[in-house]
């Protein structure tokens, strides 16, 4: 009998999170003596709700690829198959990425076709990476997105991740829960993300709790007790409003120890409704200090909607449609998968532009050559325009947005705080302009390729 496995992934299980064909290739590349020294662009072709994309998870994807190395289990297991040979085996061993990789840092609004990521090193070494890369980047990329929009709609008021328990997985788990604070989210429900990455963490009680004693108001003074100074109860397990009543007796009794009910928290029914009448019963009772907080299958539309209607709510908490990325409108049923497409694909050979022309399906050609973007803000610092050139073109005006991460081996990039990080998304955000930020018939932001890139996609001599 065997006994269970965890699952989880370690540094030295790393090497082996490829699909199988970049072994392949690179075994065949091996015995060709290909050590062409490519570009690879990781980009985005549509965006999947929206106009624009928080670019997330760079530092995942950096800390692998410098850890990156092929461990004498990995490579005995992979011998054991025996489709690869010992010679290229023994060629993984030594594997150390020595390339080059400049990008846009964390935060940074990006848009459809342009480069996100350039990596340029040895061909058989730069596919290794693919996999990885946009597992990550394409994962955080979306939940960073949605929790932009989502904290875009709540208008000033916080937001907190409530949703490692909906994610597809437990990495999913702990990364959406990353990936929504740099989007702005104020903080998560999942300690260990505050373990991990210092977000802060937050909770109120379960409807376990409650239930589980003779009485609702016994268990709010039970959790009074316990938490004088962060105290938020559940007030629907029941009939919503009696719970309202409950926590003005709680409330009340606290205050005579000197103490204050924070929040009460709705997760059920119509949440327009009930904030509304619960604002009330707090407010004859001369409690408006206590904050009401709303969850329960909530999303951007379903929060700009409360607002716009009047709904008292001061914060929310979001699980479900932020963990999971989820692509669709909540009104009209609207949307797609909850996945983000991004791409990672070849665009220079030894100095030579390649790129990809399918005849079957033209939209998924990919440009040419290795590419630099600038972005052109107006005299305030709002963004105009980004305009995607080839890397050494000269260019009159705006800002590369691709920097240096790593350069021929070595880390060149000191990565930020996380805070720091959701402080420049907020600052960047604020510089886009409101028309390409709607939750509904948002404008397209102007993305010009320079035309000798676009000349260059109707001479392709290099297919992949």
């Amino acid at each position: 009998m065997n006994a269970p496995k965890d699952a989880l992934l370690t540094v030295d299980e790393m090497a082996l999170f490829v699909d199988y064909y970049q072994l392949t290739m690179g075994q065949a590349d091996f015995d060709a003596q290909n050590d062409a020294i490519i570009t690879a662009n990781y980009y985005v072709r549509q965006v999947p709700q929206g106009q624009y994309l928080i670019a997330a998870g760079l530092e995942q994807v950096i800390h692998y690829i410098l850890n990156l190395r092929f461990t004498d289990t990995a490579l005995d297991w992979l011998a054991q198959r025996g489709d690869l040979h010992a010679d290229y085996l023994a060629a993984l061993k030594d594997f150390h990425f020595d390339g080059s990789i400049f990008a846009a840092p964390e935060g940074t609004p990006v848009f459809p076709n342009e480069p996100i990521i350039n990596v340029t090193g040895r061909s058989r070494d730069v596919q290794l990476c693919e996999t990885y890369l946009l597992c990550v980047m394409n994962f955080q990329t979306l939940i960073a997105t949605k929790a932009s929009r989502i904290v875009e709609s709540a208008r000033g008021r916080p937001v907190f991740d409530f949703g490692a328990r909906r994610a597809h997985g437990r990495d999913a788990g702990i990364l959406a829960a990353r990936a929504s604070f740099i989007g702005g989210a104020s903080g998560t429900s999942l300690v260990l993300a505050g373990h991990y990455f210092d977000i802060p963490y937050v909770g109120t009680m379960a409807h376990k709790f409650i239930s589980e004693r003779p009485t609702e108001l016994e268990a709010f003074r039970d959790y009074a007790t316990a938490f004088p100074n962060n105290t938020t109860l559940l007030i629907d397990t029941y009939d919503t409003l009696e719970g309202a009543r409950n926590a003005c007796i709680v409330a009340k009794e606290m205050e005579t120890r000197g103490a204050r009910l924070r929040a009460v928290r709705l997760d059920s029914g119509d949440l327009l409704k009930l904030s509304k009448e619960v604002r009330r019963i707090l407010d004859a009772a001369g409690l408006n200090y206590v904050q009401i907080i709303a969850s329960h299958e909530l999303d951007e539309f379903q929060i700009d909607t409360l607002l716009k209607k009047g709904a008292p709510l001061d914060s929310f908490g979001v699980g479900t449609r932020l963990a999971t990325g989820a692509n669709f409108n909540s009104f009209t049923n609207e949307g797609g998968t909850s996945a983000l497409g991004g791409v990672y694909k070849l665009v220079e050979s030894d100095g030579r532009p390649v790129g990809k022309r399918s005849l079957d399906e033209p939209t998924k050609a990919t440009l040419p050559g290795r590419k630099q973007v600038y972005r052109v803000t107006d005299a305030n610092g709002n963004y105009v325009k980004d305009c995607v050139t080839l890397w050494d073109e000269p260019v009159s005006e705006g800002q590369p947005l691709l920097i240096p991460i790593i350069q021929d081996g070595e880390l060149v990039y000191g990565f930020p705080s996380l805070q720091d990080i959701q402080t420049s998304t907020t600052a960047e955000l604020n510089k886009l302009p409101d028309s390409h930020k709607g939750l509904t018939g948002a404008k397209s932001y102007l993305v010009e390729v320079d035309s000798v890139l676009n000349e260059g996609i109707s001479c392709i001599t290099g297919m992949t």
